[in-house]
């Protein structure tokens, strides 16, 4: 039978402003763990868990009890991570809970200024058989098929401290839906032991997350952390098994996605025997774009490609 170490998320009274909502070298390990070994790791939603049916978003933001944003479990000391090797976790589940939160507020979100939002709203839909049901104002039932997936994951950078809503080569807020279950993501390692926190689950989210929110839950994730020594990715990575992915972010947006396509040029010569302008030419007619945020301090795209096209 399989061991599997559990890593239980902090109680809110508990959460740090540092060690909870940064990627930083300088923050404290919770616990330590090898190579190949599979932890269960226990996450807050976006908001602390505090926002919940009878204490709505707007309520909470006008009593000053909403003190963290983005909190994530961590970090995580993977033993023998050094500087220059490549961290590989491997995403084996998603437990979610029954019901989750999505909200929309007058000050954020990528259409603010072209929609009118008279003030914080929140709305509580409801996860039942494989199925988020969003209900409109009107009162009629949209149902959106569940696809659990980690929008906040990542390591520490070698010197500077992230916000855990900022993404970047390190990860952070990538809110990419391909980092889910069935699928690897691949980290640089900036600092010995990489120090890996995750966080800012979502049941589900379209392209672009354009009013600010996903389905935000909590959530219980079963990962098995591994290593590549010597050989370190420049931006996270995803492979699935019928794509790989790269993930980049910048501002503006066309910057996000040329470093996506250059990162994916980069591993199709290195893995795949390509040369540069062969990879940059099939790219052109058989690669796919997707944008993953749009709300936060940069962008995030995803280029991928079929592997069927490498073979």
């Amino acid at each position: 039978m399989e061991i599997v170490r559990k890593i239980d998320k902090k109680s809110y009274d508990r959460l740090s402003h540092i060690s909870n909502c940064t990627f930083g070298p300088l923050n404290e390990p919770m616990i330590w763990v090898k190579p190949k070994e599979t932890v269960e790791i226990e996450t807050h939603d976006r908001f602390g868990d505090v926002v919940k049916i009878g204490k709505e978003l707007k309520e909470t933001v006008e009593k000053g009890l909403l003190r963290f944003i983005n909190p994530v479990t961590g970090p995580v000391y993977i033993e023998e991570a050094k500087l220059g090797d490549t961290l590989i976790v491997d995403i084996l589940d998603i437990r979610t809970p029954e019901i989750g939160v999505t909200t929309i507020s007058p000050d954020f979100g990528a259409l603010k200024g072209l929609i009118e939002i008279p003030e914080i709203v929140t709305k509580f839909p409801k996860i039942r058989k494989g199925k988020v049901i969003y209900k409109t104002n009107k009162g009629s039932e949209v149902e959106i098929p569940v696809k659990p997936f980690i929008g906040t994951i990542g390591v520490s950078p070698e010197i500077e401290t992230i916000s855990t809503i900022t993404p970047g080569r390190h990860g952070g807020s990538m809110d990419c839906p391909d980092i889910c279950p069935g699928n690897k993501l691949y980290l640089p390692v900036f600092k010995e032991g990489a120090l890996f926190s995750l966080g800012n689950v979502h049941a589900v989210q379209g392209d672009g997350k354009i009013c600010g929110t996903a389905l935000e839950v909590s959530a219980n994730i079963k990962l098995r952390f591994d290593l590549i020594k010597g050989k370190r990715v420049d931006w996270p990575r995803v492979e699935s098994p019928e794509e790989i992915m790269t993930i980049c972010s910048d501002k503006p947006l066309e910057e996000a996605a040329k470093l996506a396509f250059m990162e994916l040029i980069k591993w199709m010569e290195s893995d795949y025997n390509f040369e540069k302008v062969d990879a940059y030419m099939l790219l052109s007619l058989a690669a796919k774009l997707n944008v993953t945020q749009m709300v936060n301090s940069l962008y995030t795209v995803t280029a991928k490609i079929p592997k069927q096209y490498l073979q």
